[in-house]
């Protein structure tokens, strides 16, 4: 028994070991796509005399040892190309709503939908925001028909748009979900042999981890070839600012008589401060001041400096 478990490990580590390995040589396989792309597309046409390409040649040339594409492959790898398009686009039209209902049914009519939607109200003005899911080869047109939304009056605020090539990942997230999936059929038929419990568990935790990494890696690849079908054009709409609307929001009532009822208070409690230092500070001082003059007039008379009821000139008064 001992030794048929033995012998089991060692074909686990094996199969294992030849899956890595298989994974990698597909992995390095599909690194050199693109070139092949690029070399196809790239080639210059020949004339055949009579304005044309002739099919023999538009095919790619074959390096030494190899056979010459064909034309159709040509042109197939050129439209296994995958490019994400993103762009935004921010617009002035006439009436919201009508823009709205046109651009609806435009991208409609191209195969496209509506992903998401944001509409509010501003200023009596309404502004919204929506996102167009766009088929990738009606990309160009999706943005000749917003720009025409615009009319007359409307105009275009900005624009803004984003390609970005994810054929290597495709083909890497591809690759890896070949390579674990054989993992998973090897550990199935491991699986399949063992005869302990603790053999069974064992490869069962392999097997959860690798089916895991396989939902993860295929969700990325169903987002991927999700975003590279369909092109996410975000517009937003708005109506012109009118120049006598822009004045009245320039003047607000509300807010200079706040301003008036500011300064108001302000002086209003620059004079009761004022009235309270004079009544608390200057009030006792003058008493006190007053009260040292009246003694200091009562001690000059009582020492005859100052005589009582002396004329102007010195003469003193008739009795």
């Amino acid at each position: 028994m001992r030794a048929n478990r033995t012998s089991l490990i060692i074909g686990s580590i094996l199969v294992l070991t030849a899956a890595v390995l298989a994974g990698c040589a597909a992995g390095g396989g599909s690194a050199g796509t693109p070139p092949t792309v690029g070399n196809a597309v790239g080639q210059p046409q020949a004339n055949d005399g009579g304005g044309g390409a002739s099919p023999a040649a538009s095919a790619a040339p074959a390096a030494p040892g190899q056979e010459p594409t064909p034309p159709d492959e040509v042109g197939k790898l050129v439209d296994d190309t995958k490019i994400v398009r993103t762009g935004t686009i921010q617009l002035q039209v006439a009436d919201v709503t009508t823009a709205l209902t046109a651009a609806r049914d435009g991208i409609r009519a191209m195969g496209g939908y509506i992903g998401s939607s944001q509409t509010q109200t501003l200023d009596d003005s309404p502004i919204a925001t929506i996102t167009y899911r766009v088929p990738v080869d009606r990309w160009e047109d999706a943005l000749d028909l917003l720009r025409k939304l615009t009319g007359s009056g409307g105009k275009i605020l900005s624009e803004n748009t984003n390609a970005v090539e994810v054929t290597g990942a495709i083909v890497d997230l591809e690759a890896r979900i070949r390579n674990l999936r054989a993992s998973e059929a090897a550990l199935q038929e491991i699986s399949s042999r063992a005869t302990r419990i603790s053999d069974v568990l064992e490869v069962q935790a392999q097997l959860t981890t690798v089916r895991g990494q396989i939902e993860q890696l295929t969700a990325q690849l169903t987002q991927l070839d999700d975003q590279a079908a369909f092109a996410t054009l975000t517009a937003s709409f708005s109506t012109p600012v009118v120049a006598v609307q822009v004045a009245a929001e320039k003047w607000e009532p509300a807010k200079v008589f706040d301003e008036a009822s500011a300064s108001l208070v302000d002086i209003l409690q620059a004079l009761t401060t004022a009235g309270i230092w004079f009544v608390i500070v200057w009030v006792p001082v003058l008493l006190l001041i007053g009260a040292l003059g009246v003694i200091i007039v009562f001690v000059l008379r009582r020492l005859g400096v100052i005589g009582i009821g002396s004329r102007p000139g010195g003469a003193p008064a008739a009795g």
